[in-house]
């Protein structure tokens, strides 16, 4: 008879290690048809009296990109191709996003809208939107006497 030193937590350990073997085989939401949307990464900037919007969306195509304004909120969504499949092979490791992604921003009642221009370029959309001039600060001069 041989003494062994127990462990009460490595019955869990072997538990957990045999569940992820039997769940890895199992494609998850995002792998399943792609109905689950992600969050498209943004930056906001300042540049002078502008705004700046600066959208991630790396290998989607420009025309699959919608961008709207509507209640003062700023919404991009679009589609990315899913790969489903590879030549000659499955997925050992997939980390890129595809699916439809969303994103929602509430802009400040200073920007013109009506004003603001887009453009896309080597993945990122940029979208700036001007103050309005009623909202810019103005410059009083003091009269004495």
């Amino acid at each position: 008879m041989t003494l062994q030193r127990w462990d009460p937590f490595n019955e869990l350990r072997q538990m957990q290690d045999t569940m992820n073997r039997i769940w890895k085989g199992y494609p998850g939401p995002a792998e399943n048809g792609g109905f689950e949307a992600w969050a498209v990464p943004l930056d906001v900037v300042r540049k002078g009296d502008d705004i700046e919007v600066r959208a991630s969306v790396p290998g989607v195509d420009p025309g699959d990109i919608q961008i709207t304004v509507e209640n003062d909120v700023l919404t991009i969504n679009g589609q990315t191709a899913s790969d489903t499949e590879t030549a000659g092979g499955d997925f050992l490791m997939r980390e890129r996003r595809s699916g439809s992604f969303h994103r929602a921003l509430r802009l400040p009642d200073t920007v013109d809208v009506d004003r603001a221009e887009t453009s896309y370029d080597n993945g990122v959309v940029t979208i700036s939107f001007p103050k309005l001039e009623s909202k810019k600060a103005k410059k009083l001069s003091l009269t004495v006497g």
